[in-house]
């Protein structure tokens, strides 16, 4: 969400683009010259004041506000807090999963047992949480980097190993599309981290060709779960054998 100090620091670059003086905005805002230098130095000011500055520029405040929005950095993790928050409900965390693979309302509320009243409230969640931000017609943007990825022993990854993780290995890893890859072995302290930066790549990869194959009709798409993992392990049943 977009703070005031930034829509004010927008707006300054609007005012130098505009080629108007400090003067020029001051008669128009019917204020000292000096006062208007002071508030915008300071950078807080109400939003009434700087929709009345939107009209002196000739700008619409809804898509500054929107512009300002879009030029946030994208989150690359959540907070402790913001995770537990997804998690506390298990709907909010189905729509969550939902919206980081893009699914619409429609798509959602059609695949699983949600109302859109049910759904449109989950968004209204998720966007106060800090994941999405959302606009008209409950169309929203993603406030999460390509590189996010839940907090390793967060409050969403302790959930899905205590709930998921035998449920998506109790599968036969035998459709079309499908396979498991269990590799051991001893390489370069110094080179595993480029196999990490690959196994990465192709995650990026995966979710990218989710959002292109979103114009395919749902009956030429399948659903799958991509879990990528690597980690200095030993069976703990093995380890108990050492010397």
């Amino acid at each position: 969400m977009s703070t005031t100090a930034d829509l004010v620091t927008a707006l300054k670059k609007e005012l130098k683009a505009a080629r108007m003086t400090y003067a020029d905005l001051a008669q128009s805002l019917n204020m000292a010259e000096s006062s208007v230098k002071r508030m915008l130095a300071k950078g807080d000011m109400p939003l009434s004041r700087i929709d009345a500055i939107c009209r002196a520029l000739k700008l619409d405040f809804a898509d500054l506000a929107r512009r300002v929005a879009d030029a946030q950095p994208l989150l690359a993790q959540l907070s402790q807090e913001q995770e537990s928050a997804v998690v506390a409900d298990k709907k909010l965390l189905l729509v969550a999963i939902c919206v980081l693979s893009q699914w619409t309302l429609e798509q959602i509320t059609s695949a699983y047992r949600l109302t859109e009243a049910e759904c449109t409230g989950y968004l209204v969640q998720l966007d106060r949480i800090g994941i999405i931000e959302l606009r008209p017609l409950n169309r929203y943007r993603l406030k999460l980097a390509k590189a996010f990825r839940w907090r390793p022993h967060g409050p969403v990854m302790n959930y899905f190993r205590d709930n998921a993780l035998l449920d998506y290995f109790s599968g036969g890893f035998n459709g079309m599309g499908e396979g498991l890859l269990l590799v051991h072995g001893s390489v370069s302290r110094s080179l595993a981290p480029s196999f990490m930066e690959r196994m990465q790549r192709v995650a990026q990869d995966f979710a990218q060709q989710h959002l292109a194959d979103q114009k395919l009709a749902e009956k030429d798409r399948e659903g799958y779960t991509l879990l990528l993992a690597m980690r200095s392990w030993e069976f703990e049943a093995f380890a108990m054998l050492r010397r």
